[in-house]
């Protein structure tokens, strides 16, 4: 994509979410073990997963999948409070931005 800015992604690489879907195989055979009994032979089948998972993570290096993306410039937006009937403008910081108060009369 010549040209274009890079959009990031978060989606990771196959090696990181088979260690993924291990200790999620293993969370929830371990979770289904103690529901149903518990039945000590699965919770441990279950802790096998998830630890053989969490040492695939560690040789895939999974936290190296994700891309930071560029920070987000959002508009300013002008909102309505049922309060007072004051309207409200966020700046770009977030923060509310009072309108200064009317004189009365």
């Amino acid at each position: 994509m010549e040209g274009s800015a890079h959009q990031g992604s978060h989606a990771g690489r196959a090696s990181s979410w088979i260690s993924v879907v291990l200790i999620l195989i293993g969370f929830t055979l371990g979770g289904v073990a103690l529901t149903i009994g518990p039945n000590w032979t699965m919770i441990w089948v279950g802790v096998g997963l998830m630890a053989l998972g969490g040492v695939l993570a560690l040789a895939f290096d999974i936290f190296s999948d994700v891309i930071v993306d560029a920070p987000r410039v959002l508009p300013d937006a002008e909102h309505t409070t049922p309060f007072r009937g004051r309207r409200r403008s966020l700046g770009a910081s977030g923060k509310s931005i009072e309108p200064p108060d009317k004189p009365e009369g």
